[in-house]
């Protein structure tokens, strides 16, 4: 329990977030995609513990990642849509129950969820 995959065509979010989560969580392990379309074999091959995916991606949108997702067998549960937009625009498009959360990616107050999901990730990880 603790492999994310962090699916976002901004090299530069992914990059910090990468280094924050392994910083302040060793034992999970991160995967990042700038590429959206190679996150399609990544999610193929199984055993992601947490998705976190940007809505808004060139050649193929978070949205449709989403539903490959589902279709692999990803918990929905297990993940997570990021985005530039506000909440209320995040939510319309995923409604509650659809996903774990829909998080503006660059809102303190959403940022503080990502880390209550990693900090749980990190205690279950050292549990087994």
């Amino acid at each position: 329990m603790g492999r994310i995959l962090i699916v976002d065509d901004d090299a530069a979010f992914v990059g910090a977030l990468k280094d924050k989560i392994q910083a302040l969580y060793p034992l999970l392990d991160v995967i990042t995609c700038t590429e959206p379309l190679l996150a399609l074999t990544i999610l193929r091959q199984g055993r992601v513990d947490l998705l976190l995916v940007d809505l808004e991606m060139p050649t193929l949108d978070g949205s449709k990642i989403f539903s490959y997702a589902l279709s692999v067998g990803v918990d929905k549960n297990r993940i997570v849509i990021l985005s530039g937009r506000d909440s209320d625009y995040l939510h319309e498009q995923f409604p509650m129950g659809t996903c774990l959360a829909v998080l503006n990616k660059y809102e303190a107050k959403q940022k503080a969820v990502l880390d209550m999901i990693f900090s749980s990730m990190q205690r279950k990880a050292a549990a087994s």
